[in-house]
């Protein structure tokens, strides 16, 4: 039970958050992105430069409450790093719980534990990126890495 998890409350509707997930990556997480991720079995790839990449496969897509990716491929290629591909078999998590005026967002990444090499930097990385998913959603411009 020591995987990466993280919840925000976010000032939005779940549809919104929903789509943020599933058709709208490059403006929150990196517009450095191809392929798809709207539906199940959709592969993407994100890109933070040259050295680091994430291709992933979307398992499941429930509207308005979950959507699962499956990381199929990745290189975190930087020099402290011995093992880079550690994201490689993981899964990300995100349930999306509808309150009264907000959305609260639940992202679990299994497999993204404290003994992972990249443990400090993949989940500072994550809090960058939430920020900026919670930026996106409230004002509709978020903090992505740009190519």
């Amino acid at each position: 039970m020591d995987n990466y998890t993280n919840i925000i409350e976010v000032k939005t509707k779940a549809d919104k958050a929903y789509e943020a997930l599933t058709r709208e990556i490059p403006f929150w997480w990196t517009d450095m992105f191809e392929g798809s991720s709207a539906e199940v079995d959709h592969v993407f790839t994100i890109r933070f430069g040259e050295n680091i990449h994430k291709t992933m496969r979307v398992e499941e897509a429930v509207v308005d409450s979950k959507v699962i990716w499956y990381v199929e491929d990745s290189m975190i290629a930087l020099p402290e790093l011995k093992n880079q591909t550690e994201w490689i078999g993981t899964t990300i998590v995100w349930e999306i719980e509808k309150r009264e005026n907000t959305t609260l967002l639940h992202l679990t990444h299994i497999g993204l534990k404290p003994s992972v090499e990249c443990y400090e930097i993949c989940s500072n990385g994550w809090l960058q990126f939430l920020s900026s998913l919670k930026l996106f959603l409230e004002t509709g411009k978020g903090t992505p890495y740009k190519g």
